[in-house]
């Protein structure tokens, strides 16, 4: 369908063309439909390809935040994370997280600062912080070092999947009418007088350009969001600092920690340990990047070692060296720049201009307060260019696969009797998939290799429902198999592009090249080992 829709670009003068494929772009373009606007929206690569497949994975109300003083930021990320769980119950797990401390004065004090986020996220009875003992500890979190760790403070977030939670913010939008293209990256702003009237792109995989008039054009492209507003306004400065935080990915087996852990790392800052299934994850760092808004910024081994370094000192376990990674990604963070202040030291503020042409762009925030930023940047640009917003609806619908009421073991246990399928298999298939996953599964119940959890069904649904047009889209951001199933990913490359030929028709040059291209990608994630130590 990718021919009608370049058409239909072509064809259709619309609202708002919004450019930026991201949570914050893909929100925008839902709460535009919402607010009865007709939207086109523009990615230059994948959707969730940038910032917003590479966070930590929380649906959180940051916390470390309140030490910077800034509440306001807090309140309404921590108001948020209960209307995501209510939007998607499938991309808002409940999880505990732990805080270790060393004394009850290092408890006490961390006790103060949650209680206080719990108020400011209205926190219900049910979920609000326990104090675990020595002993407690030992039974909840066995592999933390009780030498070391006295007391812990444990307290509720939410574990979400980055690029579905995208993905399901794309399909409502596109339900409300808004047309979507992923790899047609935007290199000009259309307009002779005073205000933009469009933006022309070029379909990487097609070659063909198009040209989308629109009587707004928004600027949401991440970490790029400096070189479209250039492409508005060629002596505009740089208004963002962008930050690299990389993950690394370990097997559960060196690292089985039951709940989410917070270390502190060896410059003080908090980094994170989150099971999820046989893999286990440790981010993030957080270091200016001064290389250009790369898509894939190089991890290096010293980043590895960074986020390594407390393991051994938290936990008892065995050291853990670079070599014991089987996954890893990194990406940037836009943040606001702030002179005079590290990435780490940055609010998460979120900040919107508009530029000479009337170009509304907006950069900045967090994963979490991605629905107030994408309503005030909606309003603004309703103002700017004089367009009509419809009144909100007073309690929006769920998202795709979020129709249910949370009990997300009930659900998998229905998935287990109607299709058959394993336990951690259904559990798998109802995080991504929530209800819509007996859909996925009917289209096909088998795994596409063996010891894989990918069901060849996946595949079909990645590109006729979800937009992938890629080998690298389905194995990373659609099934997730490139993060999180490290010991058979290069085995799935093969069946996903021939699942793919079959379905997009691609001869045998374009699936070679898709192939090489993924083994490339799955390399490059890991090539700090070959770092001389």
């Amino acid at each position: 369908e990718r021919t009608s829709t370049l058409d239909r670009l072509e064809r259709e003068s619309i609202d708002c063309a919004v450019i930026g494929g991201g949570i914050t772009g893909v929100g925008i373009a839902r709460e535009a439909t919402l607010r009865g606007l007709s939207v086109a929206l523009l990615d230059a690569a994948d959707f969730a390809s940038g910032p917003s497949i590479r966070s930590s994975k929380l649906i959180n109300g940051g916390l470390r935040y309140l030490a910077m003083g800034d509440n306001a930021l807090v309140r309404e990320t921590a108001l948020e994370r209960k209307e995501i769980h209510r939007l998607a119950p499938h991309l808002a797990e409940p999880r505990w997280v732990v805080v270790p401390t060393r004394s009850r004065a290092g408890l006490i004090k961390m006790r103060a600062g949650i209680t206080t986020y719990e108020k400011l996220g209205a926190v219900e009875d049910a979920d609000l912080h326990r104090n675990w003992s020595r002993d407690e500890l030992e039974a909840e979190e066995p592999i933390l070092d009780r030498s070391r760790f006295a007391h812990a403070c444990v307290y509720r977030e939410y574990l979400t999947e980055d690029a579905r939670l995208v993905l399901a913010n794309l399909r409502c939008a596109v339900a409300g009418g808004a047309v979507v293209l992923n790899h047609a990256p935007v290199d000009a702003i259309t307009g002779d007088g005073g205000s933009a009237d469009g933006v022309e792109a070029e379909c990487t995989l097609s070659g063909r350009r198009v040209r989308v008039r629109a009587r707004c054009v928004i600027n949401a492209a991440g970490p790029w969001v400096d070189r479209v507003h250039q492409i508005e306004n060629p002596q505009a400065e740089a208004r963002l600092h962008l930050s690299k935080g990389v993950h690394v990915v370990v097997p559960e087996e060196r690292l089985p920690v039951r709940n989410i852990v917070i270390l502190g790392a060896a410059d003080r800052r908090s980094i994170f340990v989150i099971r999820r299934g046989e893999a286990v994850f440790i981010g993030t760092t957080d270091t200016s990047y001064e290389h250009g808004s790369e898509t894939w910024p190089r991890i290096t081994r010293e980043d590895v070692e960074y986020l390594l370094e407390p393991i051994p000192r938290d936990f008892s376990v065995e050291p853990l060296a670079p070599e014991d990674v089987v996954a890893a990604w990194s990406g940037l963070r836009p943040l606001i720049a702030e002179p005079g202040k590290k990435a780490h030291e940055i609010s998460r503020r979120d900040e919107i201009w508009i530029g000479p042409k009337r170009v509304v762009s907006v950069a900045g925030g967090k994963l979490t307060g991605y629905r107030p930023m994408t309503r005030t940047a909606v309003e603004k640009a309703a103002e700017v260019c004089e367009l009509r917003l419809a009144t909100p609806p007073e309690r929006e619908a769920p998202l795709p696969g979020g129709d249910f009421d949370g009990d997300l073991e009930g659900l998998s246990a229905r998935l287990q009797r109607e299709t058959g399928l394993e336990p951690a298999a259904a559990a798998r298939m109802i995080g991504l998939y929530g209800t819509e996953a007996g859909e996925v599964v009917g289209r096909g119940a088998n795994p596409l290799v063996s010891g894989s959890s990918v069901l060849s069904g996946e595949v079909s649904w990645a590109i006729e429902v979800e937009g992938a047009a890629r080998l690298e889209d389905v194995l990373y951001r659609r099934t997730r198999a490139a993060l999180y199933e490290p010991s058979v990913r290069q085995a799935l490359v093969e069946p996903i592009a021939d699942r793919m030929t079959e379905l997009l028709g691609w001869d045998a040059a374009r699936r070679e090249r898709e192939i090489e291209a993924a083994r490339e990608r799955l390399a490059r994630d890991l090539a700090f080992l070959g770092e001389t130590p």
